[in-house]
């Protein structure tokens, strides 16, 4: 080959992307193997004309006729308009956005066909900005796809690259026959096909649902998978090495004395999940496990006693949370559990004075403390451990991937590919059908018991118009012993508009209340007054905390029997049943009030439903998910990887149980159709195998 030629072929090379492709791309379009995959978000019915007398107003429709008399207005705004009439009526037909050229297109006499919404207008039926053909065209014999696209991407391209790709792409089917039968599946490409280019016929209503046989193929394929990859991730992990850390059987060892030390005795939930934990632990290679439980369950301790089992056999224990109250709220139960019992534990959080970050980093580093607890801090890359074996992660789903990566690393550095074993905590039950789905490469282990003399708490829904006899009824509370908190209304445009809400309630509150102690938590305060102000409302020299939900988790109060949850429709499902769970932490009848505004939308009506209906933090986290899919639940623990396209967990769990199933089979019987399966659908998604 020549050096011109050589020259040629790099600057073919480096022949910059067309508008098309860059828009292609940034749908994550590039392989045929990419098009083909890209499936109708609907499809529309071009395949007839209807006469203009019997359209309905709301519905789509194709007509077809002759143009009449077009011309631009000018008032009430600059706007092309045209009558199409047929041998039954006329229709008018309106553009507010237009091209010049448009007019001509628009001549008097032109046969057109129009489709679009028909809308009733001031001078009858109207179509606005319809879509035009000529009349002259043979009309479709199937339905039209209408697919995702980006502005500037018009549905005729896409149907175009698509149509090529088709032909070009490897539609060759990844599933065994025996496979297929199993599962009731019809063959990859006759369903790729029929989804792409359905044929004359075929139910429109079925596609539209996403319940024919072809949508089945394709949501099983998905959902398959998911389940591959995450049973890879799995079996990646178990070639890893983690130092076995197993229970001491002698008597008196820490783990005895801590039982012993507890004020309290362990549920049955808790015991048996206690269990689980500490098979795990002893096992060479890493622990993988979420340790999920509704709120108040007991999931500290659970924490508390794998961390003395690690720490007994030799280990450091670091456990991470997201915000420092519940950092704060975990490392002060800890040094009162486990600190009488000679365990040395460190605080470590971005709050902390330079002098006092680089005590506790160098305490980790030489192995003088045991157990440190902190926030995010933990992960810096100044910080190191001696002998990290336990890594803990509290309502993991506020961390990133990397996050909870980066402090398992922090056991890598120093000791080579032995890793350590991670805990992952979550007060927000996840659904079945999500653990089954997005959590299947984790071991799960479930409180689903609470501590008893738990009382119930009571929950109220209360209009705005009442605030002034729920404030009468806080302050009856207060003189009478009890505290209660007041949460402020979540602005989630404004973060400095939200702070200004919370200190504008807590003087209007001091002003109410002049008899009362009361105090203000947000999350703007300097963390040595948030402290102090939470160390005043835990020893009883606060009557009324005004907070933001900066309280949500980590607080427990159990003289605390009164919420307050201002404008509580704008809450999630999830954040009010959190809330919620900052009171019944005593013995004494604990009350919570949302106090909503009117008028309620559709979902927030759903949502404070649920809340007075039900204190189930499964049945909660139900609602939840199929009020706002599986994106609340899993945080960023994909990595910035897209959530299903096509299944959906609540209509199609049939499908995920079977998918599920197909994927260990498959796995053990056919290792090649595994590895076909995962290269079309999981291409480019590759960080997810590291998640």
């Amino acid at each position: 080959m020549t050096a011109a030629a050589v020259a040629g072929g790099q600057s073919a090379a480096r022949k910059p992307m067309t508008d098309t492709e860059r828009k292609f791309r940034n749908l994550g379009l590039v392989l045929p193997e990419d098009f083909i995959l890209h499936l109708p978000l609907r499809y529309e019915d071009e395949t007839r004309v209807v006469p203009i007398a019997s359209l309905r107003p709301g519905a789509p429709a194709q007509v077809e006729g002759r143009i009449v008399r077009s011309e631009v207005l000018y008032r009430p705004r600059r706007q092309l308009t045209a009558t199409l009439a047929d041998e039954t009526g006329e229709l008018q037909l309106r553009w507010l956005n237009f091209y010049p050229s448009q007019q001509k297109q628009l001549a008097a006499g032109k046969r057109l066909r129009a489709r679009g919404e028909v809308r009733g207008g001031l001078f009858g039926r109207e179509m606005v900005h319809p879509r035009m053909s000529s009349a002259d065209t043979p009309l479709p014999t199937a339905l039209t796809p209408v697919y995702p696209s980006t502005e500037g991407l018009p549905q005729p391209v896409l149907r175009r690259a698509i149509a090529q790709a088709l032909d070009r792409a490897d539609l060759s089917d990844t599933l065994p026959e025996a496979a297929r039968e199993r599962y009731g599946l019809m063959p990859f490409e006759p369903a790729i096909r029929a989804l792409h280019t359905p044929a004359q016929g075929e139910p429109e209503q079925a596609l539209l649902d996403r319940v024919h046989p072809a949508w089945r193929r394709i949501k099983f394929d998905e959902l398959l998978a998911q389940q591959l990859s995450l049973a890879a991730a799995r079996a990646a992990r178990r070639v890893k090495e983690a130092e076995p850390l197993p229970a001491r059987t002698a008597r008196g060892g820490l783990v005895d004395r801590l039982y012993e030390a507890l004020p309290f005795r362990l549920t049955g939930a808790q015991e048996r999940v206690v269990r689980e934990i500490s098979a795990d632990l002893a096992k060479p290679y890493p622990m993988h496990r979420l340790l999920q439980g509704d709120v108040g369950s007991g999931k500290t301790v659970v924490a508390a006693i794998a961390a003395a089992q690690a720490i007994e056999a030799g280990a450091q224990v670091a456990l991470m949370a997201p915000t420092e109250i519940l950092a704060e709220q975990h490392f002060r139960k800890l040094v009162a559990w486990l600190q009488p019992l000679g365990v040395n534990v460190a605080w470590l959080s971005g709050s902390l004075s330079a002098k006092a970050r680089r005590e506790a980093a160098a305490a980790a580093a030489d192995g003088s403390v045991q157990l440190v607890v902190g926030t995010q801090a933990l992960i810096q890359d100044h910080v190191e451990f001696h002998r990290l074996g336990l890594s803990i992660v509290d309502e993991q789903h506020r961390f990133g991937v990397g996050q909870r990566l980066a402090l398992t690393r922090k056991g890598e550095t120093v000791r080579g590919r032995i890793v350590p074993h991670q805990l992952n905590m979550s007060a927000t039950p996840i659904p079945r059908t999500l653990a089954m789905t997005f959590f299947a490469d984790l071991d799960v282990s479930v409180i689903d018991e609470l501590p008893p003399g738990r009382t119930p708490v009571v929950t109220k829904l209360v209009s705005d118009a009442r605030r002034d006899e729920v404030i009468a009824h806080v302050a009856q509370a207060a003189r009478a012993g009890r505290q209660a908190y007041w949460v402020c209304p979540l602005v989630e445009e404004s973060e400095a508009l939200e702070l200004q809400t919370a200190v504008d309630t807590y003087e209007g509150m001091r002003a109410d209340l002049p008899d009362l102690r009361i105090g203000l938590v947000h999350g703007r305060l300097p963390q040595s007054e948030k402290a102090a102000v939470m160390q005043a409302f835990r020893d009883g020299a606060i009557d009324l905390l005004v907070a933001t939900t900066v309280i949500e988790v980590g607080v427990d109060v159990p003289n605390a029997s009164l919420m307050v949850i201002e404008h509580a429709e704008r809450f999630g499902l999830a954040q009010l049943h959190q809330l919620r769970g900052r009171v019944g932490r005593g013995t004494a009848e604990s009350v919570c009030v949302l106090l909503y505004q009117t008028p309620l939308s559709q979902i927030a009506r759903e949502r404070l439903r649920a809340m007075f209906e039900t204190s189930d933090g499964f049945e909660i986290a139900r609602r939840d998910l199929e009020q706002r899919g599986p994106g609340e639940f899993l945080g960023t623990r994909q990595s910035g990887m897209a959530l299903l396209r096509f299944a959906d967990l609540e209509t199609d769990a049939a499908i995920a149980e079977d998918a599920r199933e197909a994927a260990g089979w498959l796995r053990a019987e056919h290792p090649e159709a595994v590895a076909a399966h995962l290269a079309r659908w999981m291409r480019g998604r590759e960080d997810f195998l590291r998640t």
